[in-house]
């Protein structure tokens, strides 16, 4: 018999790890090129946040579009499966504003 798998471990599945939910966030702000995104993140590698874009884009939370110009140009956005997680993200928010102090202070 299969089991229903946990809610949490689904979300997880699809946004988890150390920079997917920030990725997102930044999205979810506005439409971002390639290196805007880069730059906002700090310290992630191209080649990780190539990797974790693409994985986003796989699961359907990230649109890639391709602007033929030249140079071509790349801008990513959320879908809007990937806008339904924004309650997540800003629930995320909140829980990390009102424990950084204690959460930043202990490492």
């Amino acid at each position: 018999m299969d089991e229903t798998p946990c809610p949490v471990q689904v979300t997880l599945s699809v946004i988890g790890g150390k920079w997917k939910p920030v990725i997102l966030w930044n999205i979810a702000q506005e439409t971002v090129r390639f290196n805007q995104l880069h730059r906002q993140i700090g310290d992630i590698t191209q080649k990780m946040l190539t990797q974790e874009l693409r994985q986003l884009e796989h699961s359907g939370l990230v649109r890639r579009e391709v602007f033929p110009e030249s140079p071509p140009h790349v801008e990513y956005s959320l879908t809007p499966h990937g806008q339904s997680l924004w309650p997540v993200l800003q629930a995320m928010e909140t829980w990390g504003t009102r424990h950084v102090d204690e959460i930043w202070n202990a490492n």
